[in-house]
C-alpha cells in the first residue's frame, strides 16, 4: 500500500524548525491500529489525517495521533493539514471545514494576504474557589495564522 505524506514544520519559515507534523491525506479511513502505527514511525508531535467528508457537514474529515495516542484536538497539524490542502492538493476554496470526532467542525480560511485563519472552539474556563478571578475569563477565541512562507503566530484568550 502506498500513501502519500506530507511534513509541513510550522511556526517558522525555515526548513527543519518549528513546529514538525505529519499530514496524510487518506481516500477512506484506515484501521486505528494502522494509523497508530503509522503516526508511532513518523515520530512527530502529531500525524493528521483526513478524508473526504461524506456526511457533507464540512469538507473534510480530520483525525490527529501523536506516537503514542489519537488526540482531541491539535492547532499546528490542523493548519499544517490546510495547508496541504491549498498548496498541494489544489483546493480551491477560501474556508476549509474539518470535521473532527471530539471538536466539533474547526475552519480555515485563507486571507487575501496568503495567511491561514484557525478558529478553535471555545471552553469556558473552570472555577476555582482559590482563584475567583477566573469566573470572569473565558477562552473565546484563538486564532493561528501562518504565511505562505510557514512562519506563524498566534493570539491569546480574551476577556469577556
Amino acid at each position: 500500500m502506498r500513501l502519500p505524506i506530507y511534513r509541513i514544520d510550522a511556526f517558522s519559515d525555515q526548513p527543519f524548525r518549528g513546529n514538525p507534523a505529519a499530514v496524510m491525506p487518506l481516500e477512506h479511513w484506515l484501521d486505528d491500529s494502522l494509523l497508530q502505527a503509522i503516526a508511532a514511525e513518523n515520530n512527530l508531535a502529531e500525524t493528521a489525517y483526513f478524508v473526504a467528508d461524506p456526511s457533507g457537514a464540512a469538507d473534510y474529515e480530520l483525525r490527529w495521533f501523536t506516537p503514542a495516542v489519537e488526540v482531541a484536538l491539535c492547532g499546528h497539524a490542523t493548519l499544517a493539514a490546510a495547508h496541504v490542502l491549498w498548496r498541494h492538493l489544489g483546493f480551491t476554496g477560501t474556508v476549509i471545514a474539518f470535521r473532527t470526532r471530539q471538536s466539533g467542525v474547526l475552519r480555515v480560511s485563507r486571507n487575501a494576504d496568503g495567511r491561514l485563519t484557525l478558529d478553535f472552539p471555545s471552553y469556558r474556563l473552570a472555577l476555582s474557589r482559590s482563584r475567583r478571578w477566573s469566573q470572569h475569563w473565558a477562552v473565546r477565541r484563538t486564532q493561528y495564522w501562518v504565511v505562505a512562507s510557514g512562519a506563524w503566530r498566534s493570539m491569546g484568550a480574551r476577556r469577556m
